[in-house]
């Protein structure tokens, strides 16, 4: 990098934290830090959904998997993500909207007090939370990586600057900085990605090479199938049932871009645009990947390191600059967003079961532990990732990889399925026992199975056992000990209907922190 190129990555700083002290105007409570206040265009929501979805692990992990095997990258992973959202956005999008405008709770997790009871509600809760840290931490730790190829600073001091500079956005903006951040990021990305699909399409001319010749070539034999290697149609089809649950809200920050909307129909469509974009987009940013064995030797036999060489050789300074901005803006949108929704988790659903203090926050007390949390939260979030050690971060990454994918499932299925009616039969016993069989379920098919199977146990099942195990769980429990109480139906009905027929039944969650107009008093519901 030279001056050009830093003076784009500090501009690019500059005008994150810009966008955040302009959007602390817009934050006037809770309601409005945790879910924009359900002001947000369906457009804005759709674009924040789709970015919050990405990281730097996609140049570094996922370019790994196009170099060495090709187009698999996308076929296994973005195209079952859009699949997912495109059925998500008619299955839950809607219903969670609903949780907003007809439970007022600003937490994706706040209603499982009701549907379920505290006990529930908190497993998924302190589970959730500690899996965002570690998973987060992991993203701090991908894109101080990149930072210090480019750069020369250390692992260290990556982390500090990016985490440092987030807090400061998402702390002082809330939802609506991490939405119109992750805007501009998307702006920002569109511009490098192209920079570079056009570089590379120009070096392939100069080596002689046309577009679409270039899967003919000996290095890219194979590269052309859509399923190959350890990625089959097995990994295919548990990919498309992990991310069906993960990106519509399983993981939490992409449910917060549901509740944000004005209403169901423009959280549908938001859903609809995060999809269409998750599509189209990933092919422009793999191209490069998946012809970077015609354009350079990658030093890491995974392949990693093959998109960040191919930037250096093919882009001009300043250009080089936008296309390492593009590497922070995804993950910076992930981080933020993930920062925002466990501070809503621990402020809205356990700090209120844990001091009587906080179910007393008024509008000002509540909007300053959310902003507290949000910094703690980073804070440790950084503090793990400090302990990754380099020359190991490929099996690091892929630990956690394998955990986020496996573990997301015990806490996805009670909090998404529970919003459905089919499966209103299914109460607290179903869901804990589900919730605790997963995660026993990943242990057992991750660490003792797979240390005594020759070869090890494959990763689509290491990663889609628990969340099967949950599932099948979840179902059977509720069929044969149904607890479908009047209380939880109609919170059921709730977020299955429109207008106000309901509402009038449904008791909303108790022992919330207030903030603007949403202090929550109905006794639980158990």
């Amino acid at each position: 990098m030279n001056g050009l190129d830093w003076a784009v990555l500090i501009g690019y700083f500059g005008v994150m934290v810009a966008i955040g002290v302009w959007s602390h105007k817009r934050v006037d409570n809770v309601s409005d830090f945790f879910t924009a206040g359900g002001k947000m265009p369906w457009w804005l929501s759709g674009i924040s959904h789709h970015m919050s979805g990405y990281s730097a692990v996609m140049f570094t992990g996922y370019a790994g998997i196009a170099y060495t095997y090709g187009v698999t990258s996308f076929v296994t992973w973005s195209f079952p993500i859009a699949l997912g959202i495109a059925i998500g956005s008619k299955l839950f999008a809607p219903r969670i909207n609903r949780l907003r405008s007809r439970l007022h709770v600003a937490s994706p997790l706040e209603y499982l007090k009701n549907r379920y009871n505290l006990s529930t509600q908190q497993a998924l809760a302190w589970s959730g939370m500690l899996l965002k840290i570690v998973d987060v931490a992991a993203k701090w730790a991908a894109i101080a990586t990149l930072l210090s190829v480019f750069t020369g600073v250390t692992l260290n001091q990556g982390i500090l600057i990016t985490g440092a500079i987030t807090a400061v956005y998402c702390t002082i903006g809330g939802l609506w900085a991490d939405a119109l951040t992750e805007l501009g990021q998307f702006v920002i990305q569109l511009l490098a990605g192209v920079s570079m699909f056009v570089a590379v399409v120009l070096k392939l001319n100069d080596k002689g090479i046309g577009f679409f010749d270039a899967f003919d070539q000996p290095a890219l034999h194979g590269h052309g199938k859509p399923l190959v290697g350890p990625y089959g149609t097995v990994f295919l089809l548990a990919f498309l049932f992990i991310k069906l649950f993960e990106y519509n809200g399983g993981m939490l920050n992409q449910a917060q871009r549901y509740m944000a909307t004005a209403g169901p129909r423009e959280a549908e469509r938001g859903a609809r645009l995060s999809a269409a974009l998750w599509l189209v987009w990933p092919v422009v940013l793999f191209f490069p990947m998946w012809m970077s064995p015609l354009l350079v030797h990658a030093q890491k036999p995974d392949g990693s390191d093959s998109y960040g060489l191919m930037t250096e050789q093919l882009l001009p300074h300043g250009l080089l600059g936008l296309v390492i901005v593009g590497f922070f803006s995804h993950t910076m949108a992930m981080c933020s967003s993930d920062a925002n929704a466990i501070a809503a988790v621990f402020t809205r659903d356990v700090a209120p079961v844990l001091s009587p203090r906080a179910r007393a926050w008024n509008e000002r007390s509540g909007l300053i532990a959310a902003r507290v949390t949000t910094v703690v939260f980073l804070g440790l979030s950084m503090t793990v990732a400090t302990q990754i050690n380099s020359p190991t971060f490929k099996d690091i990454i892929t630990v956690v990889i394998k955990w986020v994918a496996g573990l997301m499932g015990p806490i996805a299925i009670p909090m998404m399925l529970g919003l459905l009616r089919p499966f209103r039969r299914s109460g607290p016993t179903a869901a804990l026992t589900s919730w605790a069989a997963g995660l026993f379920a990943f242990w057992l098919v991750n660490y003792p199975i797979n240390w005594n199977v020759d070869g090890g146990v494959p990763l689509q099942y290491q990663v889609s056992a628990p969340l099967a195990v949950s599932l099948v769980l979840y179902v059977l429990i509720g069929y044969l000990k149904p607890e479908d109480t009047p209380e939880r139906l109609a919170i059921i009905e709730s977020v299955n209907t429109d207008g106000d027929s309901t509402a009038a039944a449904v008791p909303v969650p108790a022992q919330a922190p207030a903030g603007g107009g949403d202090t929550l008093e109905s006794p639980v519901t158990d």
